[in-house]
């Protein structure tokens, strides 16, 4: 069948984008193509649920304005569909004197980015927060949760609702782009023929750009974020959530108490080499996954230069009472029995050639696709606008403004 856009990956950004089509060109004909049985079933369905507001971003870079602007839409977007959310706002919480002068800096670069927060004192915090320890915090109240799981259910059913069409189960297993279009053969034997293709396939984005005869030049490597439950008992024992203070040296954020839509607190993540792309349980194993992990020189520059995180990591993955030690440095009250139910996300880290992890957008285009090889947390709150920037230049590529095999 003809389509004027396919959208590869079920997840918010295919989604969003998806939508954000079917604004700009109400009668062209659209196609999700989603390997799973359901939407959102990787990165977006196991996020913490956090609506971010984007105090950690440089002030005027991309990302900056895209949270702001992704959390204005998402709580809109939940209001208007009947979606659960809550503002229940964000503490950054110092624990030592040098977290405290790093907390001045951020306090900086939330007025730089037009964020609404309070300087909180080690004695207000207290009463904030009576169970976690500290020597002062922001408290930014924009932050909030919701379930992304259930955002991208509605989307799907307002695609439905326009007349797009979304085709679960359904591998992608060979894309050819031909003149003025592109031709997606699936692995139950189907063809698909569309004047425009969008790659948002998170986990697996660097395949199918590979698959479509990009040049690619980075590779997925995915990064296990490991969490506990809390005990229904301890639900209340945060009204905020509780986030470290980011420590600029090291690559991810660090573990932290994270309050969900439905009632519960969990604590984590860490952030620990995946050996799947798809594997949530621990332990997770795939051998094709791991021969793109060792075959590729960024991946042994990475692992050299963040040695001594990543072991932190693995310890703390590995044992349980190294992770609680984590979790004790905001709230001392927490024992080995209160991490509960285990969990875990994957994250699709992009790493270039020379080591490098890639953290602002990576596009690859051509004249009739474009492949969103890399979308930065926190891509679930920014979606919506990030959706609308890549419509932007899928209409610059229509009119004839694109310039072969992109990247940027």
């Amino acid at each position: 069948m003809n389509y004027t856009y396919c959208v590869i990956g079920g997840g918010i950004v295919g989604l969003a984008t998806a939508l954000e089509l079917t604004e700009r060109d109400p009668g062209a004909r659209i196609l999700v193509l989603e390997k799973e049985r359901a939407v959102a079933t990787h990165q977006t369905g196991h996020n913490s649920g956090v609506i971010h507001a984007g105090i950690y971003y440089q002030p005027g870079s991309l990302k900056a304005g895209l949270c702001r602007a992704g959390a204005e839409a998402t709580k809109a977007f939940c209001r208007d569909n009947s979606i659960p959310f809550e503002t229940c706002g964000k503490l950054l919480v110092a624990t030592n004197p040098l977290e405290l002068e790093r907390l001045a800096g951020l306090e900086n670069r939330a007025r730089d980015n037009d964020i609404s927060f309070e300087t909180v004192s080690a004695a207000r915090l207290r009463g904030l927060e009576p169970n976690i320890a500290g020597l002062g915090a922001l408290l930014v109240h924009a932050t909030g949760i919701v379930d992304y799981r259930k955002v991208c259910e509605v989307m799907a059913a307002k695609l439905a609702e326009r007349g797009a069409e979304i085709r679960l189960g359904t591998q992608v297993t060979v894309i050819t782009e031909e003149g003025q279009s592109v031709h997606i053969r699936t692995q139950d034997g189907g063809t698909v023929t569309a004047e425009m293709l969008v790659g948002c396939a998170g986990l697996q984005s660097d395949r199918i750009a590979r698959l479509a005869g990009m040049d690619v030049r980075h590779r997925i490597v995915p990064f296990r974020g490991e969490y506990y439950t809390l005990p229904r008992a301890k639900s209340n024992i945060v009204k905020h959530l509780i986030y470290p203070v980011p420590d600029p040296d090291l690559p991810f954020l660090g573990i932290h108490l994270t309050r969900t839509i439905d009632g519960r607190v969990t604590v984590g993540p860490n952030a620990v080499l995946g050996f799947s792309r798809e594997g949530y349980k621990k332990g997770s194993t795939n051998l094709s996954d791991v021969a793109s992990l060792v075959s590729h020189p960024g991946f042994w520059r990475m692992a050299r230069n963040n040695l001594k995180s990543g072991i932190s990591e693995f310890r703390n993955s590995l044992l349980r009472r190294h992770y609680l030690e984590e979790c004790r440095k905001y709230c001392p009250s927490l024992t080995l029995d209160d991490l509960g139910e285990p969990g875990a996300g994957i994250r699709a880290q992009a790493i270039l050639d020379d080591g490098t992890l890639v953290h602002d957008f990576l596009f690859l285009q051509s004249q009739r696709m474009l492949h969103v090889c890399n979308a930065p947390s926190p891509a679930a709150t920014s979606a919506m606008p990030i959706a609308s920037m890549i419509v932007d230049r899928l209409v610059g590529a229509r009119e004839g403004e694109g310039h072969g095999n992109t990247v940027s």
